[in-house]
């Protein structure tokens, strides 16, 4: 009886055992689908847009009526802002890309710039029609090294998954057929370098470049490691692992873990190997039940900041999802907000541990500014708002534009019936930079750093 009884057991343990195994094979299978079709979706796109790309440059180069020229040129700005995006979808972060996506974004700032003009006083000139002229024989181009890879894509049922796997080995990357798709689009573009975009011309810096202008010595890898510690709860010991990102080069950075070994509880942590900054930082653990208030972790995140040194900071939003506390803190100098230097924070509600910390852009762009002289007044400025915006609060800010270039701004936040906006009123001459409608997050309007 007692043998039957054990083979019983043992058969219901194998059969668990099988089911368990099935469950979290099929839940794989479907977190991979679901990857794959998104990449598939992303791909198609971009491929789609870059058809109605070259169209709608053709188009302008057609058009005579100025006043259909803008719009068109807006929506050629619109159009490879999409693409970019779509770009930024698929798994090419080890595939040399960036002449590609410079080429978009050079497109978008020279049609974005000629579209916000008034056409009527200062038309498009001849050297201008010239650089549309070459856009829409280069754009036809791409188009058609994209179609190549997406006639190859269907007619082969090819994977991105394949090609996230290939990236990840230098044999896969000489032997994947979209990857020899993607390096031809590369090559074709990179033979672009001469095309004239006048002053509408950017370029787009690697991430590491990024860092350069931050003061302090290079750090080790050991350095980095102390430093982490200094973020997480695991002070000693515990499994380490250091990555080198952009070795040889000084604006690179180190990628650390660090993991206790008998609570599994990890910490993960990007830092710059000039003067050991945080890029980013998280703390992977689960949060338990509330016990602090969203103030009393604002309160935890502010002591946080001041214990590493980030000073002149206004906690500018905060939130609550779940257990988690949510903190947007952005620069302050002479009483302006600098938007571009932000800092975002999450606090874990249930003991007020710092479990995500993200200062890149912060990091990026923060510096000692020469704030500009307002050309019009807050008064003359809010009387370009609409009128029937109930103002709660008015400061000056410096923000990005679509162009991706500061500017100075005044900033009237205020309710319109039941909703909250913040508009952006350049202090320059008064044009309307930026409207937002404010969702689940709470303005707090003091110095708190």
């Amino acid at each position: 009886m007692l043998r039957g009884i054990a083979i019983a057991v043992l058969v219901v343990g194998i059969a668990g055992t099988a089911f368990w195994g099935y469950q979290e094979h099929r839940e794989k299978t479907a977190v991979l689908i679901n990857a794959e079709n998104n990449y598939q979706r992303a791909f198609h796109d971009l491929t789609y847009q870059m058809d109605l790309l070259n169209d709608k440059i053709g188009t302008t180069l057609a058009m005579n009526s100025r006043g259909s020229l803008s719009p068109q040129l807006a929506e050629v700005w619109k159009i490879t802002s999409q693409a970019h995006n779509d770009v930024g979808q698929l798994p090419l972060t080890l595939l040399p890309f960036n002449k590609t996506e410079e080429f978009l974004a050079n497109i978008g700032n020279f049609s974005y710039k000629a579209a916000v003009r008034d056409l009527d006083k200062e038309p498009l000139t001849e050297k201008e029609y010239a650089t549309l002229k070459t856009l829409y024989e280069q754009s036809g181009e791409i188009q058609q090294d994209l179609r190549e890879v997406q006639h190859m894509v269907l007619e082969n049922n090819l994977r991105w998954m394949d090609v996230e796997l290939a990236l990840a080995t230098e044999k896969g990357q000489t032997d994947n057929t979209i990857i020899d798709g993607f390096k031809t689009v590369e090559k074709t573009v990179e033979g672009y370098t001469e095309t004239d975009f006048g002053p509408a011309q950017i370029n787009l810096q690697k991430k590491d470049e990024n860092f350069k202008k931050l003061p302090g010595e290079k750090i080790s890898k050991e350095q980095a490691v102390k430093i982490t510690r200094k973020y997480t709860p695991v002070k000693n010991g515990g499994k380490v692992k250091v990555t080198e990102n952009g070795k040889g080069s000084d604006y690179g950075f180190f990628s650390v873990s660090i993991q206790n070994t008998q609570t599994k509880l990890e910490a993960n942590m990007d830092i710059t190997k000039k003067g050991g900054y945080p890029i980013w930082f998280l703390l992977d653990r689960d949060v338990k039940n509330q016990k602090l208030s969203l103030n009393d972790a604002s309160n935890k995140a502010i002591a946080f900041l001041k214990d590493h040194n980030f000073k002149s900071l206004d906690l500018f939003e905060s939130a609550q999802y779940d257990n988690i506390g949510v903190f947007t803190f952005v620069a302050t100098q002479d009483n302006v907000r600098i938007y571009p230097d932000a800092i975002n924070m999450k606090v874990a509600l249930d003991n007020g541990d710092v479990i995500g910390f993200s200062a890149e852009d912060y990091l990026k762009s923060h510096k000692a500014r020469e704030i500009p002289q307002a050309g019009i007044e807050m008064e003359e400025a809010k009387k370009k708002i609409n009128p029937n915006l109930k103002v709660m609060d008015e400061k000056k800010a410096i923000i990005l534009n679509d162009l991706n270039e500061e500017v100075l701004c005044y900033e009237f936040t205020g309710t319109l019936g039941n909703d909250t906006f913040r508009i952006y009123i350049n202090a320059e001459d008064g044009t309307e930079e930026k409207v937002e409608k404010l969702h689940n997050a709470e303005p707090v309007y003091e110095d708190v750093v």
